[in-house]
């Protein structure tokens, strides 16, 4: 049976990043792809140019729009943009109750634009955060999150990832890509012990949307039957390939996409 999943998130119109990275992830790792839009972005490999949210209850239409009539085996959250959309997400997953959700706390471009307006972060801690299963931070997020300076070591990420705990969150990965090292090391946190996951850093600029693959990967492997811990580490396998593979694209003057087709296509 293939697999349904969810992807909560933005639009990225240079196919990058959002719902588009997120279908594209779903649909390499042989799952079927569905996306429910919570913002619209003029946005490039260069940057982020202007931000349109949709009514919330717009956001809410969607949702139930998908969960009254398909199964859905796994939700990827991303990109929320408003307190009031944070809320509604929050008000289905209470409702819905899907099997697993991860939530991708987009908060800021990697550009630095602001992705979300004032009160998105207090909703996503105070509502949101406990409700899904696994929350995939990098440093500025998960300092953004729990208020603490940005971590600059693995002893760093484990204080964060701690109190993400302390603050509801069942499961948290820290992303370590953001620390200094000849690796990249990502630390999962359950509340009963932790997992380090270590891979060789990509000599490429093809990132764009490299969190938003991570935790729709994640997403597809517990859906197909993996726990998370395994399913963290076969997504990171299936990242690298990713960086690696997009080499081969010529998309944008600034960081280019991933190809997440690297194993269906050939070489070039």
């Amino acid at each position: 049976m293939i697999a349904n999943l969810l992807s909560i998130a933005g639009s990225d119109p240079s196919g990058g990043a959002g719902v588009q990275a997120d279908i594209k992830t779903f649909a390499a790792l042989g799952c079927h792809g569905m996306a429910v839009v919570s913002a619209l972005t003029a946005q490039n490999s260069r940057g982020v140019f202007a931000i349109h949210v949709p009514p919330a209850e717009f956001l809410a239409a969607q949702i139930d729009a998908v969960f009254d009539d398909i199964r859905v085996d796994a939700v990827k959250i991303g990109m929320l943009a408003s307190a009031a959309n944070a809320r509604v997400v929050a008000q289905a997953m209470a409702a819905r109750k899907p099997r697993f959700a991860v939530l991708d706390p987009v908060l800021a471009a990697s550009g630095g634009a602001e992705l979300g307006d004032g009160g998105l972060t207090g909703v996503i801690v105070g509502e949101l955060l406990p409700l899904v299963d696994l929350v995939t931070p990098n440093a500025p997020e998960a300092a953004r999150l729990t208020g603490f300076e940005p971590a600059f070591d693995i002893d760093g990420l484990r204080r964060q990832g701690l109190a993400l705990l302390g603050m509801g969150a069942r499961a948290v990965l820290m992303k370590g890509g953001h620390i200094a090292g000849g690796a990249a090391v990502d630390l999962l946190l359950d509340g009963v012990g932790e997992t380090i996951f270590s891979t060789p850093r990509v000599a490429t600029s093809n990132t764009h949307g490299t969190g938003c693959a991570l935790s729709s990967a994640i997403a597809a492997h517990v859906a197909m039957g993996k726990t998370i811990a395994d399913a963290v580490g076969a997504a990171k396998d299936f990242l690298v390939g990713a960086m690696r593979g997009g080499g081969g694209f010529q998309v944008g003057a600034g960081p280019g996409p991933l190809n997440h087709f690297w194993r269906l296509w050939p070489a070039r």
